[in-house]
């Protein structure tokens, strides 16, 4: 199918030829008919993709905050490699759309095949012959609503969030400052509320658009525009001034805040729907007693995922307005004939024509507000491929055939560049959620054929091995599936999140006698530590090993916090440093007592092992975030061992240490993966052996028992 696509780091703008998306439960996959294009955010990110590096530092100094973190605690290289793959990679455009269903999903059976709709979102709603989008973002469209004009129902639902937070009333007097594509649907929103609108715009021919739209007076935002437009306001109002203020400009002028501050009157309020400088005139909104809001896109339910993702709606008693029913009364509007959307379309484009349509908008060749992509006219009832045409296979001269499930960032910068770059391994498939993730790692390692369906690559029988590297609920059902099928799995961790995935997969093994299966728990390959191991020697007796994860905190919007679904945090993580533990030793877990730390997420884990070794892992979210991430301690039989984040490695065997440093922070992902080709193509021993990858996953699940009971666990 056609998309639209930017790649960040470069600017460039095309239209690619990508997967389709598999239709997953809980949403419908819908084929487009018409995207609409916002002049307002889309035309930012392109202007911002188009700056040089320092330019996009400058546009997003949270981001780079984030990267001086991980460059003291991951290490310059590592964050680098990440930086450069998110930067280097297709991003998609658009977030509203009309278009029709031809498949639903599980959950969704509200929807129908062949139903009009209308969706949101900038994951699913994109400039894309198809889409797949959850159910509370989706609507159906009424009888005799044209497709066109429902394509602005996202950004309408926006202008309408924006008015709802303006909290309007029947003959309030409005100003609107910014008369954009979101500006002239506010306008014609508090029109139809029987609100008195004033505008102001840069543009004159927006403000005459307003003005016909029912806007009783809009003036240009200079000086003797906005006196012009003061004078008006107050003969409308008494005198008093504008009841509500809605700022829907962009830019960095401060301007449209001050003459918020100068139009209102006493005790107003001033709602930000667009993004502009709030350099707020202490003073003039002091003395006002001005109500400043922030109106957050579509309404309430947006960011989260539960009600996004999972279609867990909030009851209408205590929220009225979400952001699928603001979709709906939009669209309901339209179909009472209550707000104009017509006269705001300027032009349409086909599809194909995206990047020229995008550099023309950006020079302003082209005039209006409302710019729609439509797309090919195809069967109603046909539902997509969901997989490309293969590349013609290179010869592989009995290279290592590999499919891979997922390929997010850690698979694209820590997995797949040294697979690229291993003579023995041949990069044969890849099945993605979203189809820019499939032919980002087509483009950049030469994957033979894409897919957004897992069931592809766990069907080719060409291939030698499966890598998965999905969300944790889906690791132990995929490494089942790909045991069944015969082929060796590579499992990112963890390899299961409770006891009955870990019983199946061992049930697996069992049934099948494919015991060919490695976890990705990569530290025991790090160069600098099993050189310490080396030096250290195993010298009769028990040790003691303290292991400090300074894990950080996680931002808000992180999967990782979703532990009903994905599991706990240290579910997700913890199996590195058990197994780590476990290399070390040369011994199982035998046992695991947990405690919670200060923080959620925290926790104090000591495990014994055969022999009487005792280890300690304080998995803390709560300290620095420049200092290292993980420190390891090894005491026993008269040496004492320091290891500082793959770093420093200081060995105490006599009066004084001996210390090596390595100038990467190399986690032993190169050594780990040559390893396992290598066993692959071979027919060897897997690296870690199946007990042992048991062991420290029971242990891991262990964690969370121990923390419910309050005591020991046996594993």
């Amino acid at each position: 199918m056609k998309q639209v696509a930017q790649n960040y780091k470069s600017g460039e703008l095309a239209v690619l030829d990508v997967p389709p998306p598999a239709c997953a439960p809980g949403g419908v996959l819908v084929r487009s008919l018409y995207s609409l294009i916002s002049t307002g955010t889309e035309l930012m990110k392109v202007g911002e993709a188009k700056l040089s590096l320092v330019g996009k530092a400058k546009a997003r100094p949270d981001q780079v905050r984030k990267v001086l973190d991980s460059v003291a605690q991951q290490g310059a290289l590592n964050t680098y490699k990440k930086v450069m793959n998110k930067l280097d990679s297709y991003t998609p455009l658009g977030y509203s759309l009309c278009g029709v269903v031809v498949e639903v999903g599980a959950g969704a059976e509200e929807f129908s095949v062949g139903q009009l709709v209308a969706a949101a979102g900038n994951e699913f709603a994109l400039h894309a012959e198809y889409n797949w989008v959850p159910l509370n973002l989706c609507v159906p469209v009424p009888d005799g609503v044209p497709p066109e004009q429902a394509a602005f129902s996202t950004v309408g639902a926006i202008a309408m969030q924006g008015v709802r937070q303006a909290e309007v009333q029947l003959g309030d007097t409005a100003v609107v400052i910014g008369l954009g594509l979101v500006g002239q649907l506010v306008v014609r929103l508090l029109v139809a509320a029987g609100v008195r609108v004033f505008g102001i715009d840069t543009v004159e021919d927006r403000c005459r658009m307003a003005e016909k739209a029912g806007a009783l007076h809009c003036s240009s935002a200079d000086e003797a525009g906005v006196a012009t437009l003061e004078r008006a306001l107050l003969e409308a109002s008494n005198g008093l001034g504008a009841d509500r203020i809605l700022l829907t400009a962009g830019g960095h002028s401060n301007g449209p805040v001050e003459t918020a501050a100068r139009l209102a009157r006493d005790r107003a309020r001033v709602v930000d729907i667009g993004k502009t400088r709030l350099d707020l005139p202490w003073n003039a909104y002091y003395e006002k007693e001005l109500d400043v809001r922030f109106s957050r896109s579509y309404g309430p339910g947006r960011y989260d995922d539960r009600y996004e993702l999972q279609g867990i709606d909030y009851p209408a008693g205590y929220v009225r307005w979400t952001e699928r029913r603001n979709l709906e009364c939009f669209v309901d509007l339209i179909a009472r004939e209550q707000i104009d959307i017509g006269s705001l379309i300027a032009s349409t484009f086909p599809i194909a024509d995206a990047t020229e349509v995008y550099q023309k908008l950006s020079s302003g060749g082209y005039p209006g507000v409302g710019f729609l992509f439509e797309y090919p006219d195809v069967p109603q009832a046909a539902a997509p491929p969901t997989t490309t045409a293969a590349r013609a296979a290179v010869p592989t001269s009995g290279g290592v055939r590999m499919g891979f499930i997922g390929a997010g960032n850690y698979a694209s910068s820590m997995l797949l560049p040294h697979l690229q770059k291993d003579e023995r391994a041949v990069l044969a498939r890849v099945a993605t959620n979203k189809s820019l993730s499939a032919a980002n790692a087509q483009r950049r390692f030469g994957f033979e054929a894409v897919s957004t369906t897992a069931d592809e690559v766990l069907a080719d029988a060409s291939l030698d091995a499966v890598f998965v590297v999905t969300r944790h609920s889906s690791h132990a059902e995929l490494a089942c599936r790909a045991l069944e099928s015969g082929k060796a799995v590579f499992v990112e961790k963890p390899l299961a999140l409770t006891d009955e995935e870990l019983d199946r997969i061992v049930a697996t093994v069992d049934a099948t006698g494919n015991d060919r299966l490695m976890v990705g728990f990569n530290r025991r390959f790090a160069p600098l530590l099993t050189d310490l191991k080396d030096r250290f020697g195993l010298p009769g007796g028990s040790f003691s090993l303290r292991y400090l994860v300074n894990a950080g905190k996680l931002d808000s919007t992180s999967w990782y916090l979703d532990a009903g679904k994905e599991g706990t945090r240290f579910a997700g993580e913890g199996g590195h440093f058990i197994d780590t533990l476990t290399w070390w030793l040369n011994s199982l877990p035998t046992e695991v007592y947990a405690v919670p730390g200060p923080d959620t997420g925290d926790v104090v884990v000591t495990l014994r092992f055969g022999g009487g070794s005792v280890g300690t892992i304080s998995y803390v979210g709560g300290g620095n975030s420049r200092f290292p991430k993980e420190t390891i301690d090894i005491t026993g039989a008269g040496r004492n061992a320091r290891f500082d984040n793959f770093q420093s490695a200081s060995l105490w065997t006599g009066r004084k240490p001996s210390t090596r440093k390595s100038r990467s922070t190399d986690k032993g992902q190169r050594t780990e993966l040559e390893r396992f080709v290598a066993a692959v193509k071979s027919g060897g021993p897997m690296p870690i052996a199946f007990d042992a990858l048991v062991a420290t996953t029971r242990a891991t699940i262990a964690v969370d028992r121990s923390l419910a009971s309050g005591k020991p666990e046996k594993v």
